[in-house]
This record gives structure tokens, sequence and C-alpha cells, in this order.
């Protein structure tokens, strides 16, 4: 990250900047979401749909990070990004679908279906040093 800061073009530097504003506080309510029991009492209230609108939101942001870097990069840039995040989307939903069918039919555990955006990341991060081209 440090490299993409120094080396890397204005649109790169908005994109890191982007990227943290909307990832530190989706942590860190996710982290105290886990760790405390700071939101237990609205968990089955009303006020339940605003947490999960306000924890949604950085989700939201950080998809729209990524298409501004996508809209203001040049060609080559736009092309490779859109390749890994179509590639990285695909496999998030395949692994998602498979897990989805294993607790339909396998008896999977089942796993709450808001970690496909940590999924999806970790799979952008997997396939984005193999998609060097957009071709």
């Amino acid at each position: 990250m440090f490299a993409a800061w120094k080396d890397g073009t204005p649109a790169h530097r908005r994109y890191i900047i982007r990227t943290m504003a909307f990832s530190v506080p989706y942590v860190a309510i996710c982290i105290s979401m886990m760790t405390t029991d700071a939101f237990d009492q609205v968990v089955g209230t009303p006020a339940a749909w605003g947490l999960a609108a306000v924890l949604s939101a950085p989700v939201i942001g950080q998809i729209w990070a990524t298409l501004a870097l996508m809209r203001e990069s040049d060609e080559f840039v736009r092309g490779v990004t859109a390749k890994q995040f179509i590639v990285a989307a695909g496999l998030a939903m395949a692994v998602a679908t498979f897990w989805g069918f294993g607790e339909s039919f396998a008896g999977a555990p089942h796993i709450q279906t808001w970690l496909i955006v940590p999924l999806f990341w970790a799979m952008y991060g997997v396939v984005s040093p193999f998609i060097k081209t957009s071709r």
C-alpha cells in the first residue's frame, strides 16, 4: 500500500484514502459488534434495521470507491481492475453458492450472508496478482 501511495497515480491515492475512510469504521463497528454486547439491545427491534443500514453504508462506499478508481484511471487500469473485480465476484458467488447448497443438502453449518463481503475482497486479493491484463 505504501508503494501505491508513493508511486501511484492521483486516482490510486484517492482510492487508498476512500478505502481507509470506508474500511476503518466498518471494521471498528464489526469488531465491537462481535466482541461486546453493545448492540444486543437493538436485536429484533426496528432500530436493528438502522444498524444494518449503517453497517451496509461502508460496503456500498467501498464498491463506489472501486468504481471511482476505474472511472478516474486510464483504459488499461480500468480494464484490469474491472476484470479483477468481475473474476473475484464470480468466485465469491461460486463459493457462496457451493456453501449454500452444502447447508441445504449436506448439513453444513449456517454462515451469515454478510460474510460475502470479506469473501469477495479476499478473492479480489487472491486473483489480483494473477490478472495483469484486460484480455
